[in-house]
């Protein structure tokens, strides 16, 4: 079988296409919220550049390193030991509204749960590659399997970061499919789960004043359905064409995190429904390739990695575009390369490479 010389190059114009995307909308989302938190415009918007310029430069690393050098426990158990300390270390740290996300040094600051999903990924493609043969073990492989992420998703949940969590199950879940275990399990698992599930949804009070404003938009339009509320304007007063590159109004101080979580709502006032699906066809352009790369390839460990970066990288804008729609409740999940945030774009950057990096192996 013939070999690709080089990597994907869909897969890369496309990344550095939703990157830049990602930067222009900060800009315009994040101005006038930076001006008055830090008296320039351009506060958010540069340390998104700056992110970006080193993710970029450690994807092109990445895509020249071997993949199989993440194959071998001398790279996947230091990686989960690191991991799952600073899983643990994150919860003493000062909490930011009120929740524990972030490891800060001075005004560095990065997120561990954007380092586990890269890292359960891994985990997960070393450790079933060698056991494609006995998936129906549901003791020493399925059980076994499932341990770390279950740490992972308990430490992710415990920030508290629901939808963090539902990422890496829900990834966790599809690579073991992949790989063959039968769907039996995963509704047992999915049985297993939603008791603590709809606990965590509606006995914890916020949670639950969330689900019913997602029910219920219009109970409590000033509360707990304002977030909802202001997407769906920001969405509608859009139009086909939108109100013109830096015009909307709702990042006004009336949509909250308009640069992070809903900047998909600004995308769609200001670019319309063109810019929107604009932005919906990239991912579906990401998705394919990457989809297209993971079943080409004969190394069952680089079509569970592949499989498994492209899913979640999926995964994550369905989710995100799915509570600005209004289809989902809301839940702190950035858009990918969009979404202002440094730790989550540098390693979705990171995963990126090593995609393209397993590209250069398939016809």
């Amino acid at each position: 079988m013939a070999k690709r010389v080089g990597v994907d190059k869909w897969i890369f114009f496309t990344t550095l296409l939703l990157v830049v995307a990602g930067l222009v909308m900060v800009f315009s989302a994040s101005a006038v919220v930076a001006q008055e938190r830090y008296n320039s415009p351009y506060g958010f918007v540069i340390r998104q550049a700056l992110w970006a310029v080193v993710g970029i430069f450690t994807m092109i690393v990445l895509s020249r390193v071997d993949y199989s050098r993440y194959n071998t426990p001398r790279f996947i158990y230091p990686a989960l030991t690191i991991t799952t300390l600073l899983l643990v270390v994150v919860l003493f740290f000062r909490d930011s509204h009120h929740t524990h996300r972030w490891i800060r040094f001075g005004s560095f600051s990065f997120q561990p749960s954007e380092i586990a999903k890269p890292v359960i990924i891994l985990f997960l493609a070393w450790f079933l590659s060698t056991r494609l043969d006995q998936m129906r073990d549901w003791r020493n492989t399925l059980l076994r399997a499932a341990m770390m992420p279950v740490v992972f998703m308990l430490l992710i949940v415990k920030q508290p970061d629901l939808g963090t969590s539902l990422v890496v199950a829900g990834v966790s879940a599809m690579m073991l499919i992949l790989a063959g275990m039968e769907w039996k399990y995963l509704f047992l698992a999915l049985a297993a789960a939603a008791p603590p599930l709809a606990a965590l949804l509606f006995w914890v009070p916020w949670r639950r004043a969330r689900m019913l404003a997602f029910m219920h938009p219009d109970l409590d339009p000033q509360g707990a359905g304002f977030h909802i509320n202001q997407s769906l304007i920001a969405v509608g007063t859009g139009g086909l064409t939108g109100r013109g590159y830096m015009e909307g109004m709702q990042k006004l101080f009336y949509l909250p995190e308009a640069h992070t979580d809903f900047i998909y709502a600004n995308i769609a006032e200001e670019l319309g429904l063109i810019g929107a699906v604009l932005i919906l066809t990239l991912f579906v352009v990401l998705g394919y390739r990457g989809l297209r790369t993971a079943y080409r390839s004969t190394d069952p460990f680089a079509r569970l990695t592949a499989f498994g970066i492209t899913t979640a990288i999926l995964l994550q804008a369905f989710f995100n575009i799915s509570v600005v729609l209004s289809l989902l409740p809301t839940k702190g999940i950035p858009l990918p390369f969009i979404s202002s945030g440094g730790t989550s774009l540098f390693f979705t950057l990171a995963g990126i490479g090593i995609l393209l990096n397993i590209s250069k192996k398939v016809d």
